[in-house]
């Protein structure tokens, strides 16, 4: 009796948590930065609503890495007479958005294997040099100095996805094309 009540209340939990997915999905699809924020690779709805949400513009920030300090994604510095020694991360800030850009993270490099992208094969990179938890981190990292960025900026922003080169050479076929 008492299990099935439990059982009952779960499954009302989690059609309520669905209802709220679909409802914060339906918002950051209405909203211009939350729509910018989910063309970056590991930034979903949740994600890019929460951002928009805690920092708006990022005008608090003066550039990306003290966004990312701000959040807790950047190692503590332990220096003394020029020694520079770098810590574990800091987890200072907003758990709550460190947290949902590390699963982002996480799920990015789970795709990651399939792909051919400048940003997968740097993240392949990372994770063979320094395992899979720095790997985790650095994207995260990445990716938050990416999504304060674009909220700057107000457009989206040309990130590692397209290389220069590859970006020169579609500007090329385009003034072929044309001209």
């Amino acid at each position: 009796m008492v299990v099935g009540d439990a059982l009952s209340e779960l499954t009302h939990v989690d059609e309520r948590i669905g209802q709220y997915d679909k409802y914060i999905a339906q918002a950051a699809a209405e909203d211009q930065q939350s729509r910018q924020l989910m063309q970056l690779s590991g930034i979903g709805p949740t994600t890019a609503s929460a951002i928009v949400a805690t920092v708006g513009k990022g005008h608090d920030f003066s550039c990306g890495r003290q966004f990312c300090a701000w959040l807790g994604l950047v190692p503590g510095q332990y220096s003394s007479g020029g020694n520079q020694r770098l810590g574990r991360i800091t987890n200072a800030g907003d758990g709550y958005l460190r947290t949902l850009l590390v699963l982002g993270a996480k799920a990015m490099l789970a795709t990651a294997k399939n792909k051919t992208d400048p940003v997968s094969r740097w993240a392949i990179s990372v994770q063979e040099r320094r395992g899979y938890w720095k790997a985790v981190v650095a994207i995260a990292a990445k990716n938050a100095r990416m999504c304060w960025a674009m909220l700057q900026r107000g457009e989206a922003v040309q990130d590692a996805r397209v290389s220069r080169r590859r970006h020169q050479s579609i500007q090329k076929l385009v003034d072929v094309t044309v001209g």
